[in-house]
Order: structure tokens, then sequence, then C-alpha cells
């Protein structure tokens, strides 16, 4: 299929939920790519414009205001701050990040809304949903918590179960509670309004399924499986305190649902940054419209939103949707509420400086059309052996060796030899190539042919051995320095869209102010004579004990999980006082301990119990305590046991112990001074 030729290029990252930080798996599958995209575009001088912002609108930001204590306002505030700064911090070169509470968008949405309403292309209906009678009012999915129907987890939410990942509907809840008031809600009639999307089903068939061939297999996948299962409305509004107002008569107490006010972000935000000129970049047909989304988003963007823009008449429709899949973290779902995840902010602080060592993983990681895994080896291991080791060995070493023998000032080009002109030959197609890639969002794959270059220099310098060759023939010095110095000079343009801090840090070196992208792949780029500046070391060694520190992290954060998900196992059946005076439970002092050779789990005790006569009892909690951890404290043992014989060693008793939530055992001890023998109960 021919393409299109384009004016202009809008370029729109999925709007982050302001009621947390920016993760890696955000980074991953959204902003990275998009900032890479963009940058490439600015570099070829294209017309461009890149879109963020945040979305504060929608029931988690109400759940997270009341739980502490604080309004919405206040929550989005928070968040909103922190991510705009994280972002710039890390270089996500946004020409406006703005917000979904802002005058502008509240005025857009309502607008929009309003237009659909007037010219009839929204559906009023009443339906059933619960209504929380002591809060007095109507309950939102999340608001709404029961016993899964199909794996009867407790505390499933009202639109899907976390244990087992089904999709719900409040209605199939078994004893659904309202997690504002805990009772239990009603089901009341309300009225709301929706898209008729079954009416665009033909005409969304034709524009992605025909017109789009060359959409992602994921992205395209997942749009013809829902078209397959015949499109129904959508309900458009919300019966809630916080969002938008439904800009109609009798819609007191309705906001606009969070999924239509969301994405008409892109549209306000390009207003707020262009008042006078965002139409053009919205509705000429000659600008491209880029969305940059996760796949969770899929949907949105490729089916609702463009129904949106359609049923309002006005607006262009996407012309890809490059959307990623998901990053795992060390094997693991990436989780904001279980707080497994690497934030962003946090990453900036504890990692100064290392902007472009993330970017570099996420991109050589990205998941593309599957799933993909981060783990903290991997980051070290592609820093140390490649960004160390290949870019940036092979940049300090043409610039050292330059330093050396010239004084920094790039030599004059001699007479070419065979492995010059064959070194020549094979970097002269990487702007083809890169470019190529870029243009159909393989981002991955552009960086490794970015890299191919290094490792091309690498090979070049190591042949040449100019630093041997240096004390006969100096004029041949001058030709393989001038090559790879032009190299290098290569090596920053293909590295700008992927690693800006870096590629800033080596023009400096180089001496230089900026390049284009249509200069890659020359090899003139550095002029004889130009005097370069000072070599510094363009990438560190990141060394075990940094990444020793992550895992600790994720280790304690494992731990506190586990801690926060623990139940108790249920009481068993009950017992008369009687049955329970039979044990006779006493107090013992462990005058002695120690491990039982050949038993790994063995511990033998030697106990005063009081008696006068010392009492020995073996217990299988070597792997929870080291033998002189015990010596010297009082416990409490079932002195009435029958005795048996654990490897050949008369065992009188059993010490009692606690099994903690994560399977370590704790030894029943007491607060204060007791006499060896004293009984409990």
């Amino acid at each position: 299929m021919e393409q299109k030729k384009f004016k202009r290029t809008t370029v729109t990252a999925a709007l982050p939920y302001a009621n947390g930080g920016v993760h890696i798996g955000h980074l991953a599958g959204v902003y990275v790519p998009a900032d890479i995209y963009v940058r490439y575009l600015r570099l070829k001088h294209e017309d461009v414009i890149f879109i963020g912002g945040s979305d504060e609108h929608g029931v988690p930001i109400t759940i997270r205001a009341k739980k502490e204590g604080i309004t919405p306002q206040d929550v989005v505030d928070r968040y909103h701050t922190m991510i705009k700064k994280s972002f710039e911090e890390f270089g996500i070169s946004f020409d406006i990040y703005s917000r979904t509470t802002s005058e502008t968008h509240n005025k857009m949405a309502s607008d929009f809304f309003k237009k659909l309403y007037d010219d009839g292309k929204l559906i009023e209906k009443t339906t059933k949903q619960y209504y929380d009678e002591e809060a007095k009012q109507f309950l939102a999915d999340r608001y709404i918590t029961g016993e899964c129907p199909h794996c009867h987890h407790e505390g499933a939410y009202g639109d899907q179960c976390e244990h087992c990942g089904s999709d719900l509907d409040p209605t199939e809840l078994i004893n659904p509670k309202s997690t504002i008031s805990g009772s239990q809600p009603v089901l009341k009639e309300t009225k709301n309004w929706y898209l008729p999307l079954n009416e665009y089903q033909d005409w969304l068939k034709q524009w992605i399924l025909e017109g789009h061939k060359e959409w992602r297999p994921n992205v395209y996948g997942q749009c013809k499986s829902w078209l397959d299962m015949n499109l129904q409305p959508r309900a458009m509004t919300r019966d809630l305190d916080w969002g938008i107002p439904v800009p109609v008569e009798g819609a007191d107490g309705k906001v606009l649902y969070v999924w239509f006010d969301a994405p008409i972000g892109y549209i306000s935000n390009t207003k707020e940054l262009l008042p006078d000129s965002w139409e053009k970049w919205w509705k000429d047909p000659e600008t491209r419209l880029v969305h940059f989304i996760g796949k969770d988003n899929i949907v949105f963007h490729c089916i609702v939103f463009p129904v949106m823009m359609k049923a309002h008449g006005d607006y262009i429709m996407p012309d890809n949707v490059p959307a990623n899949e998901f990053l795992n973290l060390e094997n693991d779902k990436i989780s904001t509420s279980r707080n497994w995840a690497v934030w962003l902010h946090e990453y900036l602080k504890e990692m100064p400086g290392k902007q472009d060592v993330l970017r570099y993983v996420l991109t050589a990681n990205a998941p593309e059309t599957k799933d993909n895994n981060f783990t903290w080896k991997d980051f070290q291991d592609r820093n140390n052996n490649e960004l160390v080791a290949v870019y940036g060995n092979f940049v300090n070493r043409a610039l050292q060796l330059t330093k050396k023998y010239f004084d920094s000032v790039v030599p004059e080009c001699g007479e070419l030899t065979d492995i010059d002109r064959q070194t020549i030959d094979e970097f002269k197609d990487v702007k083809q190539k890169v470019e190529a890639l870029l243009d159909v969002f393989k981002f991955r794959d552009a960086q490794k042919e970015a890299m191919n270059l290094a490792r091309i220099g690498n090979k070049y310098i190591t042949d040449c051995e100019p630093w041997k060759v240096a004390k006969t023939d100096m004029e041949r010095v001058k030709t393989i320095l001038y090559i790879s110095l032009q190299l290098v000079a290569n090596l920053d343009i293909a590295f700008e869209p992927f690693l800006p801090f870096s590629s800033k840090k080596l023009r400096q070196m180089l001496n230089v102010e900026s390049y284009d992208w249509a200069q890659l792949g020359s090899t003139d780029l550095l002029k004889s004579g130009h005097k370069l500046g000072e070599p510094s070391l363009l990438f560190e060694k990141i060394e075990d004990d940094v990444i020793e520190y992550q895992l600790h992290k994720l280790e304690e954060t494992k731990k506190a999980n586990q801690a926060a998900a623990y139940k108790a196992a249920p009481v068993k059946d009950t017992v008369s006082f009687e049955d329970f005076e039979k044990l006779d439970i006493r107090v013992g002092h462990i005058k002695a301990c120690e491990k039982i050779k050949k038993a790994n789990k063995l511990l033998k005790f030697t106990i005063d119990d009081g008696s006068g006569t010392d009492r020995t009892i073996v217990s299988g909690i070597a792997k929870y305590y080291k033998p002189e951890e015990l010596v010297d404290k009082d416990v409490l043992f079932i002195a009435n046991f029958a005795p048996r014989k654990l490897m050949g060693i008369e065992s009188q008793g059993m010490i009692l112990s606690a099994e903690n939530f994560d399977g370590s055992l704790s030894v029943t001890s007491l607060l204060g001074k007791v006499k060896p023998g004293s009984q409990v109960g």
C-alpha cells in the first residue's frame, strides 16, 4: 500500500493516570517509543507536535482521596506535579504536558459532548445500577466488592477480579458490598447517555480491517476480535461527583465518563498550546495523527475515540496506533497496587545521570509484539557490555588517540586502503536502515542498527591498530583516526533520538553544535583541522552493589505484599476445656542447644524443666535459628507428649513455635522471668 504523504504529524502519548507515579512499564510501552519517534521527526525538520498530559478524573482518584482524607483535587495536583517533573528530567520532550482539570479541557469536553447530544448521536438509556442507600449515591464498579463468581475470591471488584483476572459486571458479584459504607447496595434505576458503537460497526470494519492492514498485528487483531463480537452501545456518562458535569438538563449528579473525557485531552492540550492554529493539527486531512499507547488502551483509541470523532464530524482519524504489549519486572507482572514496579521518580533520584541507560535498556527490551521482561541483571549487563564496552569504548579510543597524536585536532584523510573502503561501505547505508525501521515503529531494531555502528568502529580500530602503526607511519594513523572520528560523529546522529543526553555530551566532546538527520552516513561530518573538545567517559560501569540495592528493594516489597495479603487460617473445630486441660504446657529454660549430625533440620535441646532432672527435646527448627541464639532463653513446651525417637535421640516433649505469614518460625518466649516448670493455663 502506497504511503500517503502528510504535511505535519500530531503525536499523542497516553495520558498517565494522576493517582500515582509513572513506572518502567509506562515508559517502555508508551513514552520512550513516542519520544524516539518525535525526536527523529524533529531531526528531519518535519512539522510535528508532541502532546501529553495527566488524566485526572475517574473513580480511582476519588477512592485515593477518600482513603487519605483529602480532596480529589489534592490527589491530582500532587501526582500531576510529580509526573510532569519526572518526564522533564527523563527527557520526554513534550511540546505541552497539561491536564484534564484545566479550564480549556473542561470547556472542550463539555462542548464535544453537547454537540453529540444536540446532533442526536447519543442514546438516552435507563438501567439498573447499584446504589448505596447509606451514602445516598450510585456506586461506580470500583466502589463495589464481593465474592468472585468464578474463583470465589473475596474482595473482587465490580469490574474485575484481580485474583483470577476475570472481567466482571457488578451484578455478578456474590454478596456485594459498598466500599463507602460497607452496606449491601440495592439496584436502582438511573439514566445515562450511551454512544451507539454498533451503528458504526460497518464503517469501523472498512476503516480498520480494510484500510489499515499495516497496523501492528496485536492492534489489528484486538480490533478485529472486538468487531467480530459485534459492538454494543457504551455509556459515556457516570453517576459520580468527580469529573466534568454532563452539560444537559436533567443530568444532575452525573459526569462525563473518564474514557470519553480523557482522549479529548489530546485535543484540548493542543488548543492550550496553539490557541489559534490547533484545528489544523486535528481537522486537516493533510495532518497525520499517531497515538502511542499500551495494549490495555487499544479499544478506546481504535474504536471508542474514533467513533466519537466520527460522530462529531470534523476530526481526522488516527493513521497509526503503535500500541505495545506489557513489560514484566523480574518475571512478575508490574502492579501499582502491589507496588511491584520501578518508579521513574525513584530511579531518577537513585540513578542520577543515567536517564539514557534506562532509555537504552527499555528500548532494547521493548514489548513491541509480545510481553517482555525487565531484570536488573540485564540492565547492568546491557550498560556494562554494550553502552560502556562497545559504544563508550569506541568513542573514548577514537578521541583519546586523536588527543594523544594530534592534540585533539581532526587529521587529514590520506589514501584509502581496502579496510577503510570496506568500513565506509559498512556504515554508509545506516541512515536508510535506521530510517526504514523508525518509519514503521520498529524502535528496538532501529537501536540495534545504531549500536552496530559502534561495533563497526571498534572492529576497525582494533584491526588497524593505530598505536602500533604510529611507530612507523603517522600518515596512515591520520587516515585511521579521520575515519574513526567520522564514525563517532555518525553515532551521535544515529543515537540522538534514543539517547539524547549522551548525544548532547558527545557533541560537546566533538565541539559541534548540532547535526541534521540528513547528514547520517556522511564521511565528512568533521572537517580536517577541526578542534575537538576534551574527551571524557560517555558511560560508566554499574557495580554489583547498585544492582543488589535495587533487588533488595523489590524483595522488601514482595515481603510487604505477603504481609498485607496474609489472612489467618480458619480456626480449628471447637474443643472442650477438658480436652485443653489434658495438655501440660510448661516453661522451660534452654541450658544447651546443638545441631544433630546428618540432620539438617534438627536441633537438640537440653532443658531445665524445674524437676531437677534435665529434659531432652528434639525440634525441627534448625533452618530458622542458630543453636547459640537459643541458649539461656525461656520457652514454652508440651511436657506430657509420649517420648519418641528422632535420629536415635529420645525427644521428651515439643517446643511451641508460631509460623509467620512467610513460612518462617518463631519460638514462643516470655515477656517476664518465670521459673522453669511453671504451668501455662
